[in-house]
């Protein structure tokens, strides 16, 4: 089982909620502790309760060294959120900054693409959620907050092969019908030919 699984599994399920996404991540210190190592490994993940109304929150989830549990250490709502810094809008990097009402924390992401994948969601579900005040997403590339994302790409797959197979079955339909007008205009004239033959059979005979 993966760590994220684990998580979602331990942390998540027990309270009801849903986890969206996760992002391993370690803070920009200049403790030269190698990623994966040192006293624990951390998570920021975002999760969203079953029972409606839907709430948001994220979650800062610690795995100690030496141990096998995950372990919830802080949680804000995403309410308490102000900004998403993605640091530089023009190359991905592993770097962003969430600020907070009471704060903010800065971390670098296990890779550029764990990081970008967990902001395109959390814009997205952002967007889906947020009714009144929603977070400032600042210095991320366009590609992560617009109507691209890898939610919408998935749902326009779906969308694009339902379209592809009800033109193809629309298409096949128009060909049977066509085909089945053929046989009935076969049969048609074959009745007839019937009819033709059977009334100059009996002219013959008179």
């Amino acid at each position: 089982m993966s760590a994220k699984s684990a998580i979602s599994k331990e942390v998540f399920i027990p309270h009801d909620e849903k986890m969206l996404a996760a992002v391993q991540v370690k803070r920009r210190t200049k403790k030269k502790i190698p990623f994966l190592q040192g006293d624990y490994i951390a998570f920021i993940c975002l999760s969203v309760t079953n029972k409606k109304p839907s709430h948001l929150s994220l979650t800062k989830v610690k795995q100690f060294q030496g141990s096998s549990a995950f372990v919830k250490r802080s949680q804000w709502t995403i309410d308490q959120l102000r900004q998403v810094n993605g640091i530089d809008a023009n190359k991905d990097c592993p770097e962003f900054d969430l600020m907070f009402d009471n704060g903010f924390d800065q971390w670098v992401a296990g890779s550029a693409g764990e990081k970008c994948t967990f902001i395109q969601i959390l814009h997205h579900t952002c967007q889906r959620y947020c009714s009144a005040r929603k977070p400032e997403f600042i210095n991320c590339p366009s590609k992560l907050l617009g109507g691209n994302s890898i939610l919408h790409s998935a749902a326009d797959s779906v969308t694009s092969a339902v379209q592809k197979a009800s033109q193809a079955l629309n298409e096949r339909g128009e060909r049977l019908g066509r085909a089945e007008e053929r046989t009935a205009d076969m049969m048609n004239s074959a009745e007839q030919f019937a009819v033709t033959a059977q009334k100059l059979a009996m002219k013959h005979k008179c």
